[in-house]
């Protein structure tokens, strides 16, 4: 038995035996189980288990180049595969939230040749429904799409904007707080972290600072979908929400601050993000743009070699249409363009996708298609050195 899973086993026995030795009532003593959204193992008011799982398996192609469409490339495998387990102990204010991954594109192996399972683990305080506090690791309050589920996404993959600007899962103590203004709401959210990324090595003396404020002028949305794409609620009413965030990683050692290459010297940068998204009647629109700026992005080792910060701008636009009973049609146009400092050493990438989704349980089960073209330095021509067309089918499957 995978020694991991091993682990789980007996975490969850000696947890269910602990709650049974605290439980002081005369009903039975077995744990009851629900499937629901999940598997639900529960005690009483002591003790909460949810069990999730999800895999996405993909098959993919890219062409050779725009005007040439034999297969340059074949991206064929299990992009991901999670198993989470949140609840609650003693009381629901005490809240966990633990996620593992075991596919080889969800390790983060190639930044330091380290496999990287742990995602998620996270303690929460609940001090209300409004105001709570987290500390573990988790995702820093970045851009929206990085903090929507990778299994609530529309398209297979996120945008490339988001691939060359996001922040990313850190450890540190997140605050969530949600201030309510009438038929308004704001919701304000930090974190002070490492600033160096999931499961990090010791050592780095630099931080990270990350603010974010969101204003809901028309209220919350049905099922939270403001943080998940594609209108799957059928609004009966506009929803909108606009947010913007603020980042700073003090002497970071990798190329992307909680992502990428290790530097061959610190440097510290600032990140500052805007994005919305409006939903109505099964329309939903939402966008998002970058800056990262640092004041010397790159570093060389004693043989010349270069490792920089991606400084520049990023944008992300997407235009669905969701049909009951379960079918959206679904664009994306998304820009990355570097600064002065680092325009020799990567080019300016923008790419268009069409796509289509047929939702069997929302987005716990559906299949996804798209096709692509991506194009270098702003030249939409097929000849032009780098475009390529590329399609791709993927399958979630969870619970």
């Amino acid at each position: 038995m995978n020694p991991i899973f091993r682990l789980f086993l007996l975490l969850i026995v000696a947890t269910s035996l602990a709650a049974e030795g605290k439980a002081q009532t005369e009903s039975d003593e077995r744990a009851l189980i629900q499937v629901k959204d999940g598997i639900s193992i529960s005690k009483d008011t002591l003790f909460l288990l949810n069990l999730r799982f999800r895999m996405q398996n993909r098959f993919g192609l890219t062409s050779a180049s725009g005007d040439d469409l034999t297969i340059g490339s074949v991206d064929a495998r299990v992009r991901r595969i999670r198993l989470r387990l949140d609840g609650y102990v003693l009381s629901d204010r005490w809240r966990y939230y633990i996620q593992f991954n075991f596919s080889h594109a969800d390790l983060d192996i190639d930044a330091d040749g380290v496999a990287k399972p742990l995602r998620d683990a996270m303690v929460y305080f609940h001090l209300n429904d409004r105001l709570y506090f987290g500390f573990g690791q988790s995702k820093l309050p970045g851009n929206r799409q990085r903090v929507v589920s990778s299994g609530n996404i529309q398209f297979p993959e996120r945008s490339i904007a988001n691939n060359a600007f996001t922040l990313d899962r850190d450890f540190g103590v997140f605050g969530y707080w949600t201030i309510p203004a009438g038929e308004q709401q704001f919701q304000v959210k930090g974190a002070l972290s490492s600033g160096d990324g999931r499961s990090a090595p010791a050592g780095n003396s630099g931080l990270g600072y990350t603010g974010r404020l969101e204003w809901l002028p028309m209220g919350a949305f049905v099922d939270n979908g403001d943080y998940s794409e594609g209108d799957l609620a059928m609004e009966p009413r506009p929803k909108l929400s606009i947010g913007a965030s603020v980042h700073r990683n003090d002497r970071a050692y990798r190329t992307g601050g909680q992502l990428g290459s290790r530097l061959y010297d610190a440097r510290s940068f600032n990140t500052y993000i805007a994005d919305w998204v409006l939903k109505y009647r099964g329309w939903a629109l939402s966008g998002e743009v970058f800056d990262r700026q640092c004041e010397d992005p790159i570093t060389t080792n004693a043989e010349g070699e270069v490792r920089f910060i991606r400084t520049g701008q990023g944008m992300n636009l997407q235009l669905s249409k969701y049909w009951m009973p379960g079918y959206e049609v679904a664009t994306r146009y998304a820009l990355v363009r570097p600064d002065e400092e680092t325009r020799m050493h990567y080019d300016r990438t923008e790419d268009l996708w069409l796509g289509a989704i047929r939702y069997l349980n929302g987005h716990r089960i559906k299949v996804q298609w798209y096709v692509g073209y991506q194009f270098l330095d702003g030249d939409l021509s097929l000849g032009h050195a780098g475009n390529a067309w590329s399609t791709m089918v993927q399958v979630e499957f969870g619970i």
